[in-house]
């Protein structure tokens, strides 16, 4: 594989690619194939015998990934069977993916979107056009990440490495709102890895280390993992990983400046079984990162973070789960984020907007903390021949920011201030032959301050889902259909509301405070198709299909407006620099409807998936006037393929991605990405991955990033090649 050592341009590389897995194709048809139900597990993942009964319940004569049980879930459904929009990401997709960052985890999952721009270490989560700020709820093994700071990009982001990750799970839309307040856009759960998904299960010990390189910002990952069993009630994981890469370079062959980067991660999780009903997991995950910020092409300044999540949940149920399945977790969130210039620089001052020159060596921090309780028991039981699922708990999402530097400023833009988040609620899943009824009630409450200013609020939020099985005949019996109204409660950040001071550079103007924002109201209604049909064609094939229509109301929703002095009432002084004002100000709505598809055909020899998601959206202000809401993601369609052989051993296939312009935005394009992978388990102990993302080496930008001005564009063909050794005994 030596021509990884070179960098690689337009048809050449694809070229290279395409002979590369006609030889791994040539291979594995040479060898006859196997229709076992599922393809091999990496080295050293293994799923615990409770959870492969689980889901083997749900899909008996065939599995995919729509029949994993969602680890969000809090009643045990897989999202075939959930009455909601929900996905799942497992093990084997994300290690197909070979991720360098989060977003490259989430490919194809429908109504999803990422930004990240050319930093990309940090992320921000979009989901059918909200994002930032909490309107999505991220969520670590139980730790909300709450990270934020004002910025030209993304404004709420978060810091999770994908080799620590096992699976993903998604929640789209206010349903989601049993999770935490404020997820009016919906849920991302990323759960870490577990000792008894690595070791095998005669296994008292395991270890894996593994190596890969990349062509494009050429670098490299290195990841070492090891677990112990101390007995069968108590077992223990670690892992350390380490990127490091330089400047990738987009499809036209251009270096995008600022995007190199290094990273060191870790993660540390124990077990305990302390009976035979109850479990405790106890997690540490850590990451230091460091990258430049460059203006112009130059770098101005050196960015070191670190961020620390400890967490602790705690299950414990009656002999049946009937009356008691009690979860109680609990977690603390630390991030800091340092700044120092690397060069002088020009700049205004925030309070008289006076010019100043800030010297090389200046610093500004941000450091935020989030601590978090969530308790929640779910019964079940039967009344007249109907059974309930009745979960009912409460949570508290406390934020702590402080920010400061000799820089001066960043203080004033990202304000320090505490903000306490607090709920309860109640559901009922009632079941009866066809007949599927769920009936929800949440109330948050919230107060947010600073030294001299407090604001605070509260609501209910209900929610009702129905949903029906009418079809008895063999081809219809899976089918089932629902509708959903549901409503979810987002109160207004601190930076939204105390944000002041004069911008910093380029030009100056001042921001304006807002303490009189009221809480956006997200309403959602929603109607969904679920399909599940084995046996289709052969005896262990199966499908698997999830679609659904949502239009998404949010009233007063909040986003940032240009106010003039010269505006009767704007509230705008006439100040140093151009006459304007920036303040966050509730608008009248925010209207979002759109289309998602989800499905997956599993032969056990092969599979195939189609995604797809269309998103539309646009505010309205109290006066009437519409706009392009500018969070809007790209429409997309992904359709995946891959095919196994050599009794799983080998599986080979792609991916082909459209994303169609979203309605006003000046700098999108369409685009198609099409990327290649190809997997071979060569023995128990080693595996080889190899993968090509942008395959044709398109040049294209997120839209999410663009501007008016400006936009960053995404890395064009990257070839990666990885190997990994696994031990144990």
């Amino acid at each position: 594989m030596g021509f990884l050592n070179g960098e690689l341009r337009g048809r050449s590389a694809a070229n290279g690619v395409a002979a590369l897995l006609a030889g791994v194709a040539a291979i594995a048809l040479s060898a006859p194939s196997a229709h076992g139900q599922q393809a091999t597990q990496p080295a050293g993942e293994q799923t615990d015998q409770a959870k492969k009964a689980d889901q083997e319940k749900a899909a008996p004569a065939g599995a995919t990934l729509l029949d994993k049980i969602l680890v969000i879930s809090r009643t045990g459904e897989t999202a075939i069977e959930s009455l909601a929009s929900a996905s799942h990401v497992d093990q084997e997709q994300l290690a197909r993916r070979m991720a360098t960052t989060p977003n490259e985890m989430l490919l194809g999952v429908p109504g999803v979107a990422t930004q990240a721009d050319a930093r990309r270490v940090s992320t921000s989560i979009n989901i059918r056009g909200l994002q930032d700020f909490g309107r999505v709820a991220v969520i670590v093994d139980g730790a909300r990440q709450d990270f934020q700071r004002s910025d030209h990009g993304t404004q709420s982001t978060f810091y999770i490495d994908p080799e620590l990750v096992k699976s993903v799970d998604v929640i789209r839309g206010p349903v989601a709102n049993t999770y935490g307040s404020g997820a009016i856009g919906g849920v991302v759960f990323f759960d870490t890895k577990d000792a008894a998904d690595f070791l095998k299960p005669e296994e008292t010990w395991g270890a894996s280390v593994t190596g890969r390189y990349e062509s494009n910002g050429k670098g490299g990952t290195s990841s070492a993992t090891g677990a112990y069993r101390f007995n069968e009630n108590w077992d223990a994981l670690g892992n350390i990983v380490y990127r490091n890469y330089d400047n990738y370079k987009d499809g036209g062959g251009d270096t995008v400046k600022g995007t190199g980067f290094d990273v060191l991660s870790g993660l540390i999780k124990t077990t305990i079984r302390p009976s035979e009903n109850s479990e405790l997991k106890l997690g540490w995950v850590g990451s230091s990162d460091g990258w430049n910020e460059a203006s112009g092409g130059v770098p101005v300044n050196d960015v070191d973070l670190k961020s620390n999540i400890f967490t602790a949940r705690y299950n414990i149920t009656d002999e049946d789960k009937s009356w008691l399945d009690l979860h109680i977790n609990t977690s603390y969130n630390k991030t800091n984020l340092d700044l120092t210039s690397l060069v002088p620089q020009k700049r205004f001052d925030p309070i008289t907007g006076l010019p100043v020159v800030l010297p090389a060596g200046s610093t500004s921090t941000f450091d935020v903390g989030t601590a978090a309780i969530d308790i929640w028991n779910t019964s079940r039981f039967e009344t007249g021949g109907i059974a309930h699922e009745l979960t009912y708990g409460g949570d508290w999402v406390g934020d702590d920011v402080k920010t400061g530097g000799t820089a001066g400023g960043d203080s004033f833009y990202t304000p320090s201030g505490k903000r306490n988040v607090s709920g309860a609620y109640v559901q009922n899943k009632l079941t009866w032959d066809w007949l599927e009824v769920i009936a929800g009630l949440r109330y948050d409450n919230y107060s947010l301050k600073d030294s001299t200013r407090e604001t605070s609020g509260d609501r209910l939020s209900p929610r009702i889902t129905v949903g029906v099985s009418p079809f008895e005949s063999a081809g219809l019996a899976g089918l089932q259909f629902y509708g959903t109204y549901a409503e979810g409660y987002r109160s207004p950040s601190l930076t939204e509301t105390l944000i002041s001071g004069n911008h910093p550079a380029g030009v100056t103007f001042p921001f304006l405070p807002n303490p009189n924002l009221r809480p956006e109201t997200g309403k959602t209604t929603e109607f969904g198709v679920n399909y599940k049909q084995n046996d289709i064609f052969e005896s262990g094939d199966a499908l698997r299909v999830k679609a659904a229509y949502f239009h998404n109301n949010v009233d007063d929703y909040i986003d940032g407006v240009t106010l003039s002095p010269f505006a009767p009432g704007s509230g705008c002084p006439f100040g140093p620099g151009i006459p304007i004002c920036f303040q966050y100000q509730n608008f009248a709505q925010a209207k979002i409807d759109g289309f998602e598809l989800e499905g997956v055909y599993d032969a056990g020899w092969g599979y195939a998936g189609l995604s797809a998601s269309i998103t539309n959206g646009h505010t309205i202000s109290y006066k009437g006037v519409e706009a392009d809401l500018a969070t809007i993601p790209s429409s997309q369609v992904t359709a995946q393929l891959g095919l196994r052989f050599l009794e799983d051993k080998l599986t080979v296939g792609g991916e082909v991605q459209y994303n169609g312009k979203p309605k006003g935005n000046a700098v999108a394009k369409d685009y198609t990405l099409v990327n290649a992978f190809a997997s071979y388990q060569a023995t128990d102990d080693l595996k080889v991955d190899f993968r090509a993302d942008n395959l044709f080496d398109v040049k294209y930008a997120n839209p999410l990033n663009g501007s008016t001005t400006v936009a960053v564009y995404e890395p064009g063909i990257t070839l990666k090649l990885a190997a990994t050794m696994r031990f144990g005994g």
